[in-house]
């Protein structure tokens, strides 16, 4: 079993950066592929960026590519999001998702694992 703790979301002003934080207990982090999704009300959750294990190759969504980056820290089971100029459109709960695999995805339904969420808001 997989636990996974997102943290860092808050209220920002559009223009802004944030950096979420996921802490994973449980099993192989190193060898996992990690993923980050969001949701805002009344829509379907949506992928925002991903990284997969050993290698780190990374991929982001096409409205977030070149504002936000992935990374992933193994000695201390977290895996980041930094997010820079940000948008109103932005606002979500983001999620933090683990794979069972290495290799990355961006389907919600090929992440065996999920946090809790952690809210983001960007005012405008």
């Amino acid at each position: 079993q997989v636990q996974l703790v997102e943290s860092g979301g808050a209220l920002v002003q559009a223009g802004g950066s944030l950096r979420l934080s996921c802490a994973a207990s449980g099993r192989t982090f190193s060898s996992s592929a990690m993923g980050w999704f969001r949701q805002a009300p009344g829509k379907e959750r949506e992928f925002v960026a991903a990284i997969s294990g050993v290698v780190q190759s990374t991929d982001y969504a096409d409205s977030v590519k070149g504002r936000f980056t992935i990374s992933r820290d193994n000695a201390k089971n977290t895996v980041y999001l930094e997010m820079n100029s940000l948008k109103a459109e932005d606002t979500a709960v983001y999620y933090c998702a683990a794979r069972r695999g290495a290799v990355r995805a961006a389907t919600p339904s090929e992440y065996d694992y999920w946090g809790q969420g952690t809210q983001v808001t960007v005012s405008s």
